[in-house]
């Protein structure tokens, strides 16, 4: 296989939320598949980056944000010297959540200016996400714009995400996550009450008001360029930590965002990495897990009564997890991680190009 020039764009590297997990993974990915991968913030002069690293794929995401730093007429330029640009676009079609819209942008098909920088070739070659790609919330953007919609689902990285024992992450239950307002409602009434009856430890961000008002500045420093701001805030659990909490706890809860439940719209990224870690998973009712995870290699509570019952059962019962731990884990380092991500994006790129 030929070894590419990847250059992939991330806004900042300092944000403690989902796109800096995502970044870690496929950057691992690449580099451990022999390909030359670099990186370009918002910090970084496009131009001189492109001139210095010569890529022959550039990843990047297409919002009002991104668009402040990157010159899509300087990337047509190379683009015309054979440069691919694989654009990650926001959903075609806005459902809707029960807290607030699924896009503060709201869904693309409404924003004229991004679908006119498709439809004329000037946004990328070609267009992805990690929605499934017949999902009603991304039908009719193939149709509208008349560009290909791939769908490249979140993963594990396999380098980070291996089991590791250390006694100070032992814990009956954990949960790694951001407390997030769609969030809110189930981790209140599925989660909190577990503390009054198991060993729980729950890592993640905006879980008090000091830390959401810290994230706040931190995205006003993100938006403006301002490194000092940007910096306020750091993760509070390392990713090498983030894979011994899930080694070491009994069972690592899985929660989705209420529309993902709601919508059976997308699989999270945590999902693949508590399995990798060698964890046992107890995911949320979001029926697409079930197209790609049978019953023996994940567990999921379909309701409020099921999901504390099988906590007990699970907690009880070492030899039933063993079992469907060893399948999960088998299942995502075989389909799941960043590398399979990676390949998929060349054969993407293989396939345009030709």
């Amino acid at each position: 296989m030929k070894k590419y020039k990847i250059l992939f764009h991330i806004p900042s590297l300092e944000t403690v939320y989902a796109g800096r997990f995502i970044y870690e993974g496929y950057k691992n990915a690449f580099i451990d598949l022999g390909f030359d991968f670099n990186t370009v913030t918002t910090k970084d002069n496009l131009s001189y980056a492109l001139d210095k690293y010569r890529p022959d794929i550039f990843l990047y995401s297409l919002n009002s944000y991104t668009l402040k730093y990157i010159d899509l007429d300087v990337l047509y330029k190379w683009r015309k010297k054979g440069l691919f640009v694989l654009c990650q676009i926001r959903a075609w079609n806005d459902i809707g959540t029960r807290n607030k819209p699924l896009s503060i942008s709201g869904p693309l098909k409404y924003d004229i200016d991004q679908i006119n920088l498709i439809k004329n070739g000037k946004a990328g070659d070609s267009y992805w996400h990690w929605f499934e790609e017949d999902a009603p919330i991304m039908n009719g953007f193939s149709k509208a714009t008349n560009k290909k919609y791939h769908s490249i689902l979140l993963a594990a990285d396999k380098l980070r995400y291996y089991y590791e024992f250390d006694k100070e992450f032992i814990s009956d239950i954990c949960y790694v996550g951001s407390y997030l307002p769609s969030k809110r409602n189930f981790i209140k009434n599925n989660v909190l009450p577990l503390m009054n009856k198991h060993s729980i430890k729950i890592y993640g961000s905006d879980w008090t008001l000091k830390n959401r008002a810290l994230g706040y500045v931190q995205k006003v420093g993100q938006y403006f360029n301002i490194d000092v701001l940007k910096k306020v805030r750091e993760l509070s659990l390392s990713l090498n930590d983030e894979r011994k909490a899930y080694s070491n706890a009994t069972i690592s809860l899985n929660i989705h965002e209420d529309f993902v439940r709601d919508y059976n719209l997308e699989i999270n990224e945590r999902t693949f990495k508590v399995m990798a870690a060698g964890g046992f998973e107890l995911s949320d009712n979001v029926k697409i897990l079930r197209k790609y995870f049978d019953e023996s290699e994940l567990v999921i509570g379909e309701s409020s009564s099921d999901w504390f019952e099988k906590i007990d059962f699970y907690l009880n019962n070492p030899k039933k997890r063993k079992k469907i731990i060893e399948a999960g884990k088998k299942k995502v380092l075989r389909e799941h991680t960043y590398h399979n991500r990676a390949l998929q994006i060349i054969k993407i790129y293989e396939g345009k190009k030709n």
